[in-house]
């Protein structure tokens, strides 16, 4: 039996389309009654568990979910040893910096020295302000980052921008990208070294389905499991 973990919320929909396209039919989880945290495929072959965003690669990680569905920006902050497989192409959005409109910034290097900048992702902002030379001091907050520069508590925020609809009514502008972030097929590294076909054609026939997929040829793909499960994930199937 393969077990997929998926994100509850804006992947959700398209997740499970893509999955589709493998043979694995999840539609029950998008049924308005469904309360199920584990639902079975139609097929019988696989089962789906129903995860918050951030929460996708840590069961990948500790064995007890063989394929997931997560966005890119997630991988970045949590630095899990899975296996990158396909890119979605689905779920786009940037990490950004931004300031407020009238601040006068206009790209991350005005920012003064020893700011405060707030985020969720504070592994993200950290590695990139480190990359610029410029010292920070970053503040994690859970939700509503942009009240950060609005109550003057920060300077800037680090956070996802899709639309920028939210920023522009908030009296903010992004003014730099870190990266572009979308939904990405990752994998358990030591299932996939271990696998003896059905994983593979999982990922072959999404990669094949996602027409703006940057897949991992299967090769490379057990290339990467083997030196993620050496860094930790062997440690983390022992314990499990």
């Amino acid at each position: 039996m393969i077990t997929v973990a998926l994100a509850k919320g804006a992947l959700l929909k398209d997740s499970v389309a893509r999955l589709a396209t493998a043979g694995l039919d999840f539609a029950a989880v998008l049924e308005s009654g469904n309360r199920l945290l584990m639902v079975p495929s139609r097929c019988g072959r696989a089962s789906a568990l129903l995860v918050r965003n951030a929460d996708v690669p840590v069961y990948v990680a500790y064995g007890q979910a063989q394929l997931g569905v997560v966005g890119y920006d997630v991988l970045q902050e949590l630095q899990l040893p899975v296996a990158p497989l396909v890119d979605l192409g689905f779920g786009g959005c940037r990490m950004s910096v931004a300031v407020k409109a009238s601040s006068g910034y206009k790209r991350a290097a005005d920012l003064p020295a020893h700011c405060r900048v707030a985020s969720k992702f504070t592994r993200c902002a950290e590695d990139y302000f480190r990359k610029l030379d410029l010292p920070v001091e970053l503040i994690h907050l859970a939700g509503s980052v942009e009240l950060g520069p609005i109550t003057g508590m920060s300077e800037a925020i680090v956070d996802l921008v899709a639309t920028g609809r939210t920023l522009k009514e908030n009296g903010l502008v992004a003014i730099e990208d870190l990266f572009h972030s979308t939904a990405r097929l990752i994998g358990h590294p030591l299932a996939l070294r271990l696998d003896d076909g059905p994983l593979r054609q999982i990922v072959d026939r999404i990669a094949a389905a996602s027409s703006t997929a940057a897949a991992v040829a299967p090769a490379a793909a057990v290339a990467v499991a083997s030196s993620a499960a050496a860094g930790g994930a062997a440690g983390l199937v022992a314990a499990t």
